[in-house]
């Protein structure tokens, strides 16, 4: 295949010729790269990963082709895509489509053929940073005066972008337990289905939702899902989640959703140097003291306020450190109790869904569902109306 010179650019000005891979063009993001052997597929259509170039750290990308079902959405959103050896050929049972066709046809621009390792070093040296890459031209000041006016991911609201526009429901699988209210930040399709399969019937609603929408579906609990940007700069999204712990609603979110739970909770929240993006980060589960291998995708965390073994008291709650990344103690959960010391709301900044793999911490989604069961058994033992949720 002949393949077109590329250029990619760092904010700082570290340049790496490559070829095209994918669309031909020019387009700039933050660099972060990803750990992840496998899972491209879902990597890309990770709406996490809005106005981002991701870096594939393993050599060799494309193997296994692309198909339509390991889609995590209706599109890839990375902003560009870097890798060192394309596959020459998709060699799955299971592919429809090569994923350089797939990058083509939607407008991603790539490169290839460039030093993957030496890139990623200097990004864990100098951290996540602006990039530009460009398959039209060759002009490095050019692309790097380009780079320079980009806007930075901090202080970036992006939840609305990718957010369903539209609420939806995904049917629970076999017998209809429990219905969740699941407010979409940039959720990937696996989520729902995780619930789905344990009998849940989920409620898809916008990053906009207001308490009404969330009480209209007569949910017994509310999720936050994964999602693009800074935490701070996603306003709305807390303002409804503090109104679902004043209703003493069970809660549940992933990655976003921990930060949102987190500034809630009035805490702050931080960007990483580099963050954790792949499929093979070591978590301790701290309520239980197992060590689970987990996927990952943030930029951002939560800044605990002390020593990570002290509670934090709010308004709605004792709250504490749940998960911490065994390789940096980045929280990576948190949980909240009433006085009483019952479990109101969790969360946890990885991804349990893990359509790529691992599954570890899949026992995350019964933890949920054993939640909401537990609340609706003591709401109808305390002699309050039998309803199809606790938010009414």
């Amino acid at each position: 295949m002949t393949r077109t010179p590329a250029i990619l650019v760092l904010e700082d000005g570290r340049t790496f010729h490559g070829e095209s891979y994918g669309a031909l063009g020019e387009t700039v993001g933050e660099a972060v790269f990803s750990t992840g052997m496998t899972g491209y597929q879902e990597t890309l259509t990770d709406p996490s990963y809005r106005r981002q170039v991701v870096v594939m750290t393993a050599p060799h990308v494309g193997n296994t082709g692309v198909n339509s079902e390991d889609q995590e959405s209706d599109r890839i959103w990375v902003a560009g895509y870097v890798v060192r050896d394309p596959a020459r050929v998709a060699s799955s049972w299971r592919a429809t489509r090569t994923l350089e066709d797939d990058l083509a046809e939607q407008g991603i621009v790539g490169i290839s053929g460039i030093d993957t390792r030496a890139l990623t070093r200097h990004l864990r040296e100098r951290g996540a940073m602006r990039v530009g890459i460009s398959s039209v031209s060759e002009d490095v000041d050019a692309l790097l005066a380009t780079v320079k006016a980009a806007p930075s991911m901090a202080g970036a609201d992006l939840a609305g972008e990718v957010s369903t526009a539209e609420p939806y429901v995904v049917p629970a699988v076999g017998d209809k337990r429990l219905t969740v209210a699941a407010v979409d930040l940039g959720i990937k399709a696996m989520t729902p289905q995780r619930m789905a399969e344990r009998g849940i019937e989920v409620h898809v609603l916008p990053a906009d939702a207001t308490l009404d929408q969330v009480r209209a579906t007569g949910a017994d609990g509310v999720f936050f899902s994964n999602g693009p940007g800074d935490p701070a700069a996603t306003t709305e999204a807390v303002s409804l989640l503090q109104d679902v712990l004043r209703d003493r609603t069970p809660f549940f979110g992933i990655c976003f959703g921990n930060q949102m739970l987190g500034r809630a909770l009035g805490l702050e929240t931080y960007k990483l140097k580099y963050g954790h993006r792949g499929i093979n980060q070591p978590v301790m589960d701290r309520t239980t003291s197992k060590v689970e291998i987990t996927a990952h995708n943030h930029g951002f965390a939560v800044a605990w306020p002390g020593d990570l073994d002290t509670p934090h008291e709010t308004p709605y709650g004792s709250a504490s450190v749940s998960h911490v990344c065994l390789n940096d103690d980045v929280v990576e959960g948190l949980e909240v109790r009433d006085g009483e010391g019952d479990l109101l709301a969790f969360s946890v900044q990885y991804h349990p869904e893990a359509a790529a793999g691992p599954h570890d911490a899949e026992y995350l989604f019964d933890r949920f569902t054993t939640l909401m069961l537990e609340r609706r058994d003591d709401d109808t033992t305390a002699g309050s109306e039998p309803t199809e949720g606790t938010v009414h």
